[in-house]
């Protein structure tokens, strides 16, 4: 077996689905990939802190610049040694992101299940897993523009999150009332701590200023409103947070590009857990995952070409459409 295959793997598929969204870091991560050195070094790591987003942010905050050439970064992590300051961070923080561009593609999901529950006007009490600093859990915070093969759908004020849709959508004509927000995150990060704030900026694709500005707008929304963070094992915490979110409203749990970071068999725990506490009539589920993150979700959509990079969004378990990692795209065939 080639040294260090599935480092070789993770990179190779990073590079492929970062594609041209961020070009330093595809490139970055085809030349880890053929660089046994560099290799060797992540190797070393434990094999959660591997991922490439995570060891190119770590690098990116200790000065190597981005964009910029692969060299620069290799220098960089060859001469951090065992000891240095790249791997502390690596050791020490995590891919927390918070892409709130993703609520383009959920705020469809809430509304569907805000529409077909016995009162319409029920508020919802959205609690996410993996929530990070909460930033996606405001959706009423923003506007929309969901772009058609008929026309722009447009919903709400500036700022409007950008999203273009194919297939029958059921865009809502209105965001849904709120009564409750909450997380639960094993780290849950503090909207008020500028270092912590600053290491979300940092795990930002390097090409991407737009995401950076909206990123800031979004600490602001969250700073004059926190939402209630649990710090814990989503595998544990769930249940009781959703009782206590039942008190406020149609509890709606759902998740973006989190459930990766668990291993198989947590995925797998995960699934049955939050499936079995919807079969019991406790909440609504949507997840919104990369297309291997999930199978049981997968299963239930189109089949999905090996090569092609997607999010499955789905609702309650199935499959609802196929979606952009940042939210910037949509097809609905649910």
């Amino acid at each position: 077996m080639e040294p260090y295959a599935d480092v070789v793997d993770a990179y190779r598929d990073f590079a492929r689905d970062v594609g041209t969204d961020s070009p330093t870091f595809s490139a970055w991560a085809e030349a880890v990939a053929a660089d046994a050195e560099v290799l060797a070094w992540i190797g070393t790591l434990p094999g959660i802190k591997q991922q490439p987003n995570l060891v190119f942010a770590a690098a990116r905050w200790h000065g190597v610049p981005a964009p910029g050439p692969y060299q620069g970064l290799r220098e960089a992590l060859l001469a951090d040694g065992v000891d240095g300051p790249i791997r502390a961070t690596i050791l020490s923080r995590a891919t927390q992101t918070n892409e709130v561009g993703r609520l383009a593609t959920l705020v469809p999901a809430f509304g569907r299940i805000a529409a077909d529950q016995a009162d319409p006007a029920r508020p919802l009490a959205l609690l996410e897993v993996g929530a990070s600093a909460g930033l996606c859990l405001y959706p009423e915070r923003w506007g929309y523009a969901w772009h058609t093969d008929e026309g722009d759908v447009l919903l709400g004020e500036e700022p409007r999150l950008a999203c273009r849709v194919k297939g029958p959508a059921p865009l809502p004509a209105r965001i849904p009332e709120v009564g409750w927000r909450g997380g639960i995150d094993l780290h849950p990060l503090d909207v008020a701590d500028a270092d912590q704030m600053g290491w979300l900026e940092q795990l930002i694709w390097p090409e991407h200023e737009e995401r950076r500005t909206r990123l800031r707008q979004a600490v602001r929304v969250a700073r004059a409103d926190p939402p209630q963070l649990v710090a814990g094992d989503l595998l544990t915490e769930l249940p009781a947070v959703v009782e206590r979110a039942a008190a406020h409203g149609t509890v709606i749990v759902f998740h973006s590009a989190v459930i990766a970071y668990l291993t198989p068999d947590d995925r797998q725990r995960f699934d049955r857990l939050v499936r079995g506490l919807v079969a019991d009539g406790a909440c609504h589920w949507v997840s919104n995952e990369s297309k291997r993150v999930l199978p049981s979700v997968t299963a239930t959509g189109p089949e999905i070409p090996e090569q092609k990079p997607t999010f499955v969004l789905g609702i309650d378990g199935r499959a609802v459409a196929h979606t952009h990692g940042h939210g910037r795209s949509m097809r609905w065939f649910g």
